[in-house]
């Protein structure tokens, strides 16, 4: 009854408090009946940030490899699998038919079948765009397709990027995909362990390039006036970007990428600009102690907006802009494949302000992250029984 009567005091005299110390007794009771075995973790257990409560639901299990996600406006997910698969969720249940009709490509290393993407006019074109890798062992590179999506099968299927060299090097293939406001379509290309291509406005590999949605060249992309094999080009100099993502409430694109050991970087997205690999970088060498290239600041060189020492091997990000999680707002999102846990940042103009990591070694690698058009946060992890989580709040 004392602590009855306190409670009730502490409601009337400081709401916000009384929801803070509630909210973290209730997490004390809930533990405690799960270790006096009253209740079971796996229904009762609730997952704490510094911002706000949450749950993980399972919503599908033995994904090889899962590596991008979309979502269609019936409500149903397609999810590619790395080795060769594009995978229907639907209604709770992942089919167990394939949808048909994707292009021979080549599953090796860090390549396969990669990101997906839904055009944005998809209600009345049902175009999807997907990276892959074509090729074979010697000689492989990025591409990318579209094709119209009906009842589980593309059709119409169209290559409209084509990156260029190819090598026999089994890694660095970036391949994030995102329309800008303008209907122009951005794609993020690895430097394919070549470093010095990042660093070559001639060729593809370490750029991200603009194309349009039928693959031809924007008049206004920043080296349109320059080399044939360059006009793609929207930026240089990166090294093996895997995330890519618009914030709704700016507009701005950001990008993030893989440093070598240590010097993982979070940058915005600009045309034209030099973003450094491999001249300078934060990271050191794999085999040894040195510096990569000539330091971390060169003149015409970007600086990094944030980067990681040691590195977190970001993979997939997003910014939250639903109502479920108010707390969370205009936050971005990054998953991390090196420690196993899901990435939140505070950003301010000109800095991070602050980072906390959530779901530590919980579910495994992150290999992508989306915000669900329900307001829910939507992971996949990579593995080879890898999973498609979805963060609600409590």
């Amino acid at each position: 009854m004392v602590l009855l009567g306190a409670m009730h005091f502490l409601m009337r005299s400081n709401r916000r408090l009384f929801v803070d110390v509630f909210s973290r007794l209730t997490h004390v009771v809930t533990i405690a009946c799960v270790l006096c075995g009253g209740v079971s973790a796996s229904d009762s257990q609730v997952l704490v940030s510094e911002k706000t409560n949450f749950r993980v639901t399972e919503l599908a299990t033995d994904l090889e490899h899962p590596w991008g996600l979309a979502f269609l406006p019936n409500g149903a997910m397609l999810i590619t699998e790395r080795p060769g698969r594009l995978r229907y969720f639907y209604k709770g249940e992942l089919s167990p038919r394939l949808v048909k009709g994707l292009p021979p490509l080549h599953s090796a290393g860090q390549g396969g079948l990669l990101d997906i993407v839904l055009d944005p006019q998809f209600a009345v074109n049902r175009f999807i765009y997907f990276s892959y890798v074509r090729g074979t062992s010697g000689e492989m590179a990025t591409s990318v397709a579209r094709a119209r999506l009906d009842n589980m099968t593309l059709s119409g299927l169209e290559v409209i990027f084509n990156a260029y060299p190819m090598t026999g090097k089994r890694h660095h293939f970036g391949s994030r995909l995102l329309f800008g406001l303008d209907g122009t379509l951005l794609i993020t290309l690895g430097d394919r362990g070549q470093r010095n291509w990042a660093q070559n406005r001639t060729v593809h590999p370490g750029s991200v390039v603009r194309v349009l949605p039928s693959g031809g060249i924007p008049y206004d992309n920043p080296f349109v006036r320059g080399p044939k094999d360059g006009r793609a080009l929207f930026s240089h100099g990166h090294r093996n970007p895997q995330g890519l993502a618009m914030n709704p409430s700016t507009g701005e694109v950001w990008i993030h990428e893989h440093g070598p050991r240590g010097g993982d970087e979070l940058n915005r997205l600009n045309a034209g600009v030099n973003y450094g690999w491999p001249v300078i970088s934060y990271g050191r060498e794999y085999w040894s102690s040195a510096r990569v290239g000539e330091g971390t600041h060169k003149a015409g060189l970007a600086q990094p907006f944030h980067y990681w020492v040691p590195s977190i091997a970001p993979s997939g990000m997003a910014f939250y802009s639903g109502k479920l999680f108010p707390n969370w707002k205009d936050n971005l999102f990054i998953g991390s494949l090196k420690f196993k846990t899901l990435v939140r940042l505070e950003l301010g103009r000109d800095r991070v302000l602050h980072e906390e990591r959530l779901l530590p070694r919980k579910y495994g690698r992150i290999r992508d992250v989306r915000e669900g058009p329900d307001g829910a946060i939507y992971l996949l992890t990579d593995a080879a029984n890898g999973q498609l989580l979805r963060l609600d709040p409590t």
